[in-house]
């Protein structure tokens, strides 16, 4: 399309633009792969941004040239273990020196460098993957601790507040009464079961028992590249997220999405379980990296993370399904349905292991106590 290679050349100094591709499957953003005749970086991303979701899209790119800046500052004086590699992407800037381009229709783009010989996956492939994941979110984490929160920008103001989350619900749903089908009742029951704990870890916050630090946002398993070689996590991709947050909402996030073996998509939502081998699998990867910051309040509300992360989600595909699908993208008018049901049973599923999931987080915590 013309208006593709427009934006891709517009980040490309040097060389010619061979091919433009669509690349990956986000929900929120346009994203494409450009492929240049450069002898040097021979691929980069190229991203029309959603500026519906994020309206203030300027504040992601700051936030961007300022989290990235540290991470690398910490990497050059924290050398990573042997055989380890840690990538960071790069800001590319425009022709005229900028971190964006806006089109004439006032399209928001930007470019961002390809990580090269790394791949992910849409689902754990087996517990060294699980450990991997952990160690990703982990590691990021690790390296952002001593980044003052109050140096990024809310990018996404009321993400992850799920006492928000459930007051649009109610507002949406006074105003788009859902359609009667089984399905649909069953995430009204159980949205109403819920409501009462949603604010457990608002509370906490509020409370003084968990401190704000910067979190990525995002970090489900299709977010971590992994070498392709060595299988060995060497980045955690998709940033626009990254603001000052609990980190209980990243790794109740990365749990969610990688301990449901059969993925975010299954059409099979009643077979949908936690896995809790993969938990202790990903947990081993994360809390070696993590015990420099946690506190033991932070332990404490690790299982309250693990819960309340797929309700949430859960929360948010449902209402999106009742507002005509205006968030997600969504293939077909029942898309946004079927994933709330596929959140809702993976949260009936961590409901009804509790006691080995609590298990699970004290013997791997009690060294970093």
């Amino acid at each position: 399309m013309p208006h593709l290679l427009t934006a891709a050349q517009q980040f490309t100094p040097q060389g010619q633009v061979l091919e433009v591709r669509e690349y990956g499957q986000g929900n929120v953003h346009d994203t494409f792969l450009v492929t240049v005749s450069d002898a040097g970086a021979k691929h980069f991303i190229l991203q029309r941004l959603n500026t519906r979701v994020f309206p203030r899209p300027e504040l992601i790119m700051q936030n961007l040239r300022t989290f990235t800046a540290h991470m690398c500052g910490r990497l050059r004086r924290e050398p990573l273990p042997r055989g380890r590699r840690w990538e960071v992407p790069a800001v590319l800037l425009n022709r005229d020196g900028g971190d964006h381009w806006l089109d004439p229709a006032g399209s928001f783009w930007r470019a961002l460098s390809f990580i090269k010989d790394a791949q992910s996956f849409d689902t754990v492939r087996d517990l060294t993957h699980a450990r991997e994941v952990g160690s990703a979110l982990g590691r990021f984490h690790h390296l952002l601790c001593d980044l003052p929160p109050a140096r990024l920008a809310d990018t996404l103001p009321g993400f992850h507040l799920t006492p928000g989350y459930l007051q649009h619900y109610d507002g949406v749903l006074a105003k788009n009464p859902a359609k009667k089908s089984p399905e649909a009742d069953f995430c009204l029951r159980f949205v109403a079961q819920r409501r009462t704990w949603a604010g457990v870890l608002e509370d906490a916050k509020a409370g003084g028992e968990l401190p704000v630090r910067v979190i990525h946002g995002d970090p489900k398993v299709n977010n971590v590249l992994l070498d392709a070689a060595t299988g060995r996590a060497v980045a955690l991709v998709d940033l626009d997220t990254v603001k000052p947050g609990l980190v209980h909402y990243d790794l109740g996030d990365c749990l969610r999405s990688g301990c449901n073996p059969l993925g975010e998509e299954t059409g099979d939502w009643e077979t949908v379980r936690f896995d809790p081998e993969t938990c202790r699998a990903l947990l081993q990867g994360y809390l070696p990296l993590a015990r420099d910051f946690l506190t033991a309040g932070d332990y404490d509300y690790l299982y309250d993370a693990v819960r309340l992360l797929p309700f949430e989600l859960g929360l948010r595909f449902f209402t999106d399904y009742l507002e005509g699908n205006s968030y997600f993208k969504a293939r077909h008018p029942e898309h946004n349905l079927a994933r709330a049901l596929v959140q809702f049973r993976l949260t009936e599923s961590i409901e009804s292991q509790e006691s080995a999931i609590r298990g699970i987080i004290r013997d791997l915590s009690e060294g970093g106590r």
